[in-house]
This record gives structure tokens, C-alpha cells and sequence, in this order.
């Protein structure tokens, strides 16, 4: 054996150890904020009702076991085992899910249009599996039944909107719980005054949001594990001290007696159990920015035993001091480290409220990407990390609602109902998606996926019950901010895609284009012109309506469609799709621009360069095909071609072209090939001009009263209201046209 090869193969191990366990550490700080202070808030919520503890503790014995099996099982081996691999491309999520179920099962309503993306690597990754008979029925059935695939989509939206509604509640209960806290050395303090500071702590939480999470990212992981050591080194100290027997709770005996002597008082209690799992979602909504086994090793190692350690220590302590209940937490906590300990949870909860604002973010972005939210303005905080993004608009919608939960609710106990009924509906929907992923995605077993659903399904919706009786206790805030989300995102995503029927139904014919002739009937002026619209093939509506009234339009025009597709992430050069509309002569274009849910879309001059560029680079591939797909390099540059080599730069479009793309040498090919690229640098240097429709959105007068309701008023509402497009796709004001028309869908 080479020993060089031998030394090379142990350095890029040890790279990848360093790396994983790097992203493991970094993990802390991010994923495990919310999960880790649970212990501060779940037994108090847990003998919130009328469940009592008794002189022979099997009620803390049995809620102990309760909450060391339900940790066992559902972040342990639900998240860890099973749903971590379920990635989408690496990234994970409610989305990620509906987006493998979309390409890999062609399920779903937003992937309905996605044939044509068949090119894009990520659409293509995994290797493919045989088909089996449950998979095939299964497809069947959303075939046959259109309405399933709406019921999908809704149940997409309904842990989306549920997580939302995690990005106000977590900061809430977490914060305002840290903070009751400071009662155990001033006994006499109102609870006004907590209120207060848990509302001045919450301000100062999202006031800096705009700053972003890089600036101060390296504190959190250290915040996060000192916590972690802090409760699992006092849990330690109080088995000892107090009640060494607490150990004999991890046997699951203790599960069926406790029920058996609490009986209804013991399934009410679950929902305050339940709180023993928030934050679990985030291991798999946070899987992009870290990997798989990154988060694994962190869980298993460190958290998991940590929290164990606490939830048993805690136990301990309260088996001597019954009459502790209500701040069992903080008054387990040795007299001697009671302050930094209570400054290390205040900081913890921050840094745990911290992360599930960053992943509301998140989703929404991913949620306006898939047009299924009101545009909104995105604002990337970091230049290194992308998931790192702030919301304004959100962001202080969010404040004013936890302010209002602290304010209005001013008890955990009320909080921890609603937040346990919206973590609970998170991970049931988690559950039925993953049913669908291990038959039509990974195509195995059904009765693999069958026991999946009875382990865990079985398991939730105890919880979750137990979560609805208690609606009337404020379990009824999640459910009504998730219905008015959720109803938010259904009619912005009914009222687009009829826009887009529309469109597509009214288009220009090609028949109708050349009976126009070459000038298509107008004065052709020198420049270029960009037209935006959501037809992916064809001239929209608009520009006929635009030309009838204005007979003049540009030398080139191109018809630009921003496309959205299932798929985290769409490669640079594989970006753009060119295709030409009619003969050449006619000098017009059509270009699909396509975006994963994550990738950024930069307010820069930038854009309409690579646009440019793509074209003549599709100019000089001399193709006559109906379409060229992919950007520069992909149309094959290395060709025998009849003219001398041309640099880029001399087209005119060096401002703003990177450096590599300027250096490119591009080929003519034939006589009429260079006619179009002198046309294309002439109308670069007259300038560009952009077109938009600014449409009014109207139900027909046949319409039912429920839907002029939805499109007329709510629908209407939401566009007048939300960002404009323009200021999205960062179009210069100064070079903007918009049509006025009226669609009747």
C-alpha cells in the first residue's frame, strides 16, 4: 500500500471528524435552545390540573417514566433514527417533505407543473427504487382523487402555520418562565413586575433581530451547553441527596401504574408531559445548516443524557418537597449556585427563543418562495450562511402577538396549554408525511410504514388529545392563529394560481404573432424589453392590451417568468431556460427563470446581466431548437464554428458581468447569428425598460358569494397590502411600465 495514499486517506478522515464534530458543537446553540430548558416549565404545568402527588410517589414515579419514554421514543427514535433521513437535498422541514413527495411521487398541487424541470439535478437525486404494490395503489388513489391532493397541501400548510404559531408562543413561555424565577429570592414581587421584564426581555429580543444571528452566534452554543451541564450536574446532586430511587421510574411499569391510579386526572396531565418534546421538530427543521450526523452525535452524546439527568433529579427533589410544585425547578437548585444558574436559564431561554424565530423566518420565506404567502421583504443577515434571514414586516408582527400572549395570558400554565396543542399537531403531521415517504419515496414495506404510524401516530394523538380537552384552558390561541394563517396562505395560493390560469388561457396564439409580421404590427424603437409575466410559454395578455393602447415597443423584447420549484436549490448554471418565439426576425424571447424555496433572489443589477448574457450566449450556440436550456457553459462552445472568436465584453454587458463570465470567449456562427448579436449589443446600449402588469384580480359575476368574498375582498386585500412586485424583483422605478388590466377568473 502507498504510505502517501495511506496519510491522504487518514487527513480527510480526520477533516471529516473535525467537520462533524465542529457542526455538532456549532448545533447547540441553534437546534437545541427550546428542547433543552423544557425542564424549567414541565412539571409545573404537568400538576397544573387536578392530577396531586401522594406519600407513595407513584405519581411522580409515573410521570418521570412518562417523560423519559416519551423522549426516548419520539426525538430519540422517531427524529433521530427515522426522520433525519428523509432529506430533501440535505435540507429538512415540513416543506422538505412536501417537496420529496412532489418530485419523487408527483404528488401535490404545487408540483403539478414541474414536467419541464426534469433537467435540474436535485429533481433527479437519490437512486430510483422499484416500484411496489402498495406504492402503486397509493399513487393511484391521489390520481384518481384530485381532492387528496388538496388535503395534502393542507396539511402541509397546517403544521406550517402551527410552526408559526411556535415562533410566538416559544419565546412566551420560555422567557416569562426563566423570569417567574426570580420569585424564589423576592417572594413578595407582583406579578406585574415579572410580566414586565418578561415583555422588556422580549423587546430587546426582537429589536435585535435586524442585526442577525451571526453577530452573535458564537455565544450560543457555549450558553447552550453550560445550561446543559448546570442542570445535569443539579440533577445529579439531587438523586443523590434526595431520593436515589428515582432511577427505578425508567422502567415503563411506572407508565401503567400511574394511569392506573390517576386514571382521567393522568391523561389530562399529558398535555402538560408533552412540553417535554418542543423543539424536537427542530432537528429536522434545522438539518440544512448541519448535517445528519452532526445532529446525532449532539442529541445522543450530550443533550439526551443532560436531559434525563435533570427531569430525574428533579423528580428527586420533589418526592422530599411536594409543597414545591409550583417552582420546582428553581428550588431544586442548591441555596449556593442558585444566581448563576438562574442567569444561565434567562440566557438559555433567549437563546432558545432566538432559534425559533430564525426557523419562522425561515419557513415563510420558503412558504412566499412556493407562492402559498403574501410577498413579504426578505433580508439576508449574513454573507456566509444563508439560512441566517430576517423579516421586518414578521418580525414585528411577532413581538406585538408574544407581547400579547405574556400580557394576556400573564400564567405558564395557560401558555403551556396552547403550546402543547401546537407542538403536538407539528409532530402528527410529521408522521402522516412520513407514512407517505417510506411507501411512494422509499418504496418499502407497507407494513414497516403501517408499524411506523401505529408506534408514533398512536402515541401522538394521546398527547394531542389530551391537548384538546384542554382548548377551552387557551389551547384555543393556536388554533384559531393557525386557522387565520392557514386560511392567509390558502387564498394567496388559490387567488395566484387562478391569475396564472388565467394568463395561460388568454394568451397570445402564435398564429395571431405572425400574422403580425416582423414588427408584429408596432414601431420597433432601439432597446431592450424586459416583460414579466407568469406564462411560461407564449406573449401574456397584457402585451397585446399594452400594444393596442401604446402601438411602440423595443428592438429585443424578452418575457421573463420567475418560476418557483420544489427543490431547495436550483444550480447557477442551471437557472435559466432560453427559447425563441417565432422566427428570428422577430427578435423576441422567452426566458424561465427558475429558484429553489432557498435560494436567494439578489436586488441587483446583476440579474438583468446574467439575463442578457444568457441570451447571446443562446444567440451564438446558433440552436434552432423551440428551446436551450441552462445557462453559458451548457451550450457547447466547441463547436466548429465559421466566425473568429468574439469576447463577451464586446457585447456591452462587461458592467456587472463577473469576472469569469467577462473572460469568456463566445463564437458567432453565421451571418444572420451575428446580425442578432449586433441588434443585442445596440439595444443593451439604448437601454432596458421593464414591463408589468398591474392586474386587478376579480371573481366573474357567475361566481358564488364565496368567492367574490375570497378573491374580491380578502385576496384583493392581501395584494393592495402585501410588497409590491417591482420592489421584490428590485426593478429600477425609473425604467418600469406597468399595465393596468382586469382579469375576471
Amino acid at each position: 500500500m502507498d504510505p502517501e495514499a495511506g496519510s491522504v486517506t487518514r487527513e480527510s478522515r480526520l477533516k471529516i471528524y473535525r467537520t462533524t464534530l465542529c457542526l455538532a458543537y456549532q448545533s447547540f446553540g441553534v437546534v437545541y435552545g427550546d428542547l433543552s430548558t423544557s425542564p424549567i416549565y414541565v412539571y409545573k404545568s404537568t400538576f397544573s390540573g387536578r392530577l396531586s402527588l401522594h406519600e407513595e410517589d407513584d405519581e411522580i414515579l409515573g410521570v418521570l417514566s412518562l417523560v423519559f419514554w416519551t423522549l426516548t421514543l419520539i426525538p430519540l427514535c422517531k427524529y433521530i433514527i427515522f426522520v433525519l433521513g428523509a432529506d430533501d437535498n440535505g435540507e429538512g422541514g415540513t416543506f422538505a417533505l412536501y417537496s420529496l413527495l412532489c418530485r419523487r411521487a408527483k404528488l401535490g398541487l404545487l408540483s403539478a407543473s414541474d414536467a419541464p424541470d426534469d433537467d435540474i439535478s436535485a429533481y433527479n437525486s437519490g437512486l430510483p427504487r422499484k416500484e411496489t404494490v402498495a406504492s402503486s395503489i397509493l399513487k393511484e388513489f391521489f390520481d384518481k382523487y384530485q381532492s387528496s391532493r388538496i388535503v395534502l397541501l393542507l396539511l402541509v400548510l397546517l403544521g406550517t402555520s402551527m410552526v408559526i404559531g411556535d415562533g410566538i408562543l416559544t419565546p412566551s413561555m420560555s422567557v416569562l418562565s426563566a423570569v417567574n424565577g426570580i420569585k424564589i429570592k423576592a417572594t413578595g414581587l407582583h406579578d406585574n413586575y415579572t410580566v414586565l421584564i418578561a415583555c422588556v426581555i422580549l423587546v430587546g429580543l426582537f429589536e435585535l433581530q435586524h442585526v442577525g444571528t451571526r453577530r452573535v452566534g458564537f455565544l450560543f452554543a457555549p450558553i447552550l451547553l453550560a445550561w446543559l451541564f448546570c442542570i445535569s450536574v443539579v440533577g445529579i446532586y439531587n438523586i443523590i441527596h434526595w431520593n436515589p430511587r428515582v432511577i427505578s421510574a425508567l422502567s415503563p411499569y411506572y407508565v401503567y401504574n400511574f394511569f392506573k391510579k390517576t386514571g382521567k386526572d393522568g391523561w389530562s396531565s399529558l398535555g402538560g408531559i408533552v412540553l417535554c418534546v418542543t423543539g424536537a421538530e427542530a432537528m429536522f427543521a434545522d438539518l440544512g445548516h448541519f448535517s445528519q450526523l452532526s445532529i446525532r452525535i449532539a442529541f445522543t452524546v450530550v443533550v439526551y443524557p443532560c436531559l434525563i439527568l435533570a427531569y430525574m433529579g428533579e423528580a428527586a427533589y420533589l418526592s422530599k418537597h411536594k409543597v414545591d410544585l409550583q417552582r420546582s425547578f428553581y428550588k431544586s437548585i442548591p441555596e449556593v449556585v442558585f444566581w448563576p444558574v438562574f442567569i444561565i436559564a434567562t440566557l438559555a431561554t433567549v437563546v432558545g427563543s432566538q432559534a425559533i424565530i430564525s426557523a419562522t423566518f425561515s419557513i415563510i420565506s420558503q412558504c412566499r418562495a412556493l407562492k402559498c404567502f403574501p410577498r413579504v421583504r426578505v433580508i439576508h443577515t449574513s454573507n456566509h450562511i444563508h439560512g441566517q434571514i430576517y423579516i421586518p414586516e414578521v418580525n414585528w408582527i411577532l413581538m406585538v402577538l408574544c407581547l400579547a400572549v405574556v400580557a394576556g395570558y400573564r400564567d405558564t400554565d395557560m401558555i403551556g396549554n396552547a403550546y402543547g396543542l401546537a407542538v403536538i399537531t407539528v409532530m402528527l403531521v410529521t408522521t402522516c408525511l412520513m407514512f407517505l415517504v417510506i411507501v411512494l419515496v422509499w418504496k418499502r414495506n407497507i407494513l414497516g410504514a403501517v408499524a411506523f404510524v401505529i408506534v408514533f401516530g398512536s402515541l401522538e394523538m394521546s398527547y394531542f388529545s389530551a391537548c384538546l380537552a384542554k382548548v377551552h384552558k387557551g389551547g384555543w390561541f393556536p388554533l384559531i392563529f393557525s386557522l387565520i394563517v392557514l386560511s392567509t396562505m390558502c387564498i394567496w395560493h388559490y387567488g395566484t394560481l387562478k391569475k396564472h390560469s388565467y394568463e395561460s388561457h388568454n394568451k397570445v396564439s402564435l398564429d395571431m404573432l405572425l400574422s403580425m409580421g416582423p414588427n408584429l404590427g408596432i414601431n420597433r424603437v432601439p432597446g431592450i424589453g424586459l416583460i414579466y409575466s407568469n406564462v411560461t410559454t407564449g406573449v401574456p395578455p397584457m402585451f397585446t392590451h399594452f400594444v393596442t393602447n401604446f402601438p411602440a415597443f423595443h428592438r429585443i423584447l424578452i418575457f421573463v417568468t420567475i418560476r418557483s420549484l420544489t427543490v431547495p436549490k436550483v444550480p447557477l448554471n442551471q437557472r435559466y431556460v432560453i427559447s425563441r418565439i417565432g422566427p428570428a426576425e422577430f427578435r423576441l424571447f422567452q426566458c424561465v427563470v427558475r429558484y429553489g424555496y432557498k435560494d436567494e433572489r439578489k436586488d441587483s443589477h446583476d440579474f438583468e446581466s446574467r439575463l442578457i448574457e444568457t441570451v447571446a450566449e443562446f444567440l451564438q450556440s446558433g440552436s434552432d431548437d423551440s428551446e436551450v436550456r441552462a445557462l453559458g457553459m451548457e451550450f457547447g462552445l466547441n463547436q466548429q464554428q465559421s466566425s473568429p472568436p468574439v469576447d463577451v465584453a464586446a457585447l456591452g454587458l462587461e458592467n456587472g458581468i463577473s469576472s469569469r463570465a467577462s473572460k469568456r470567449t463566445v463564437r458567432f456562427r453565421g451571418v444572420g447569428c451575428s446580425k442578432e448579436l449586433e441588434d443585442l449589443t445596440e439595444a443593451k446600449e439604448s437601454g432596458l425598460a421593464y414591463m408589468m402588469g398591474s392586474t386587478c384580480i376579480l371573481a366573474s359575476e357567475t361566481s358564488s358569494y364565496l368567492k367574490k368574498f375570497v378573491i374580491n375582498i380578502v385576496y384583493g386585500f392581501l395584494r393592495q397590502n402585501c410588497r409590491h412586485p417591482a420592489t421584490a424583483l428590485g426593478i429600477p422605478h425609473t425604467s418600469l411600465i406597468e399595465v393596468g388590466m382586469v382579469y375576471r377568473v
